[in-house]
């Protein structure tokens, strides 16, 4: 089987207790993650009615791994499950890569995605030659080339992009969750995260678009996603001051009410 081809990923859907929705909800796990970490946002999301969608990116969880994996390849493989599990009103939730992913779906699936929540994610990451690109490279996988494993690392690199003493039944399923990802998927991930360009796509964004950071955050940094909200006609731009680059986990309650909030606001459920 040729595991560049397109496939639908591995995928759960969650309904809401009153059968009521009107919207769905598709939740893009990061470069480090899977579906399963999003337990408190499904929760939160389906008691308030909303019908919610959360994938195994390719080369996550159960999903088969492509010969190369790319933030293409992966908003290809989004637009298939949006055909597949869309309804009425889809809003796109993701979170770091997942965000660059939901970026670039817009090319393909524009007429099913009717808004957008990007969570410490950035339009841009630059050219992969760059001194910087390479040493987020470096950083991330020299633990790995010098023997560690992913159970051995993942805490230690988790926890350093999260604020200072961090806790929680969420930051715990996040650590597991991650500890559990297969290497060759980190890696690819890894690279794939490098080089993505999608600065074109924002003046186009017509469509309720929410921009959460967390204060703290040095990998997608809150100046960094303000601007990137500025140049979306419909943004709004929220700071989760004291967090890190896990606000979902780190403080799944504030997180999830300025979610929730947006929903609300442009996709009311009937």
């Amino acid at each position: 089987m040729n595991q560049s081809a397109v496939t639908l990923p591995d995928y759960a859907v969650h309904h809401p207790k009153d059968g009521g929705y009107g919207t769905s909800v598709f939740l893009l796990h990061g470069a480090f993650g899977a579906k399963e970490y999003w337990r408190t946002q499904v929760q939160a999301f389906t008691q308030a009615g909303y019908r919610v969608v959360s994938w195994d990116a390719p080369g996550y969880g159960l999903s088969a791994l492509p010969q190369a994996l790319t933030i293409d390849h992966c908003a290809r493989a989004l637009t298939l499950l949006l055909e597949k599990e869309g309804g009425a009103r889809n809003v796109v939730m993701g979170h770091s890569m997942g965000g660059m992913i939901a970026q670039q779906a817009w090319r393909y699936a524009r007429d099913r995605i009717h808004g957008y929540v990007l969570s410490a994610t950035s339009a841009s990451f630059g050219s992969p030659d760059g001194d910087w690109q390479k040493e987020f490279v470096r950083a991330r996988v020299a633990p790995l080339d010098a023997g560690k494993t992913i159970p051995e690392y993942a805490p230690l690199m988790l926890r350093a992009m999260m604020a200072p003493g961090a806790s929680g039944p969420a930051v715990d399923l996040l650590i597991g969750t991650v500890s559990q990802m297969r290497e060759e998927t980190f890696r690819a991930a890894v690279a794939a995260i490098v080089g993505f360009e999608g600065r074109d796509l924002l003046p186009t964004l017509d469509i309720p678009v929410l921009c959460i950071a967390g204060e703290l955050d040095t990998t997608a940094p809150a100046q960094v996603m303000q601007k990137m909200a500025g140049k979306i006609a419909n943004a709004e731009f929220v700071n989760l001051t004291g967090l890190g680059h896990f606000g979902w986990a780190e403080d799944p309650a504030r997180f999830n009410a300025a979610v929730r909030h947006f929903l609300d606001l442009h996709f009311p459920n009937p």
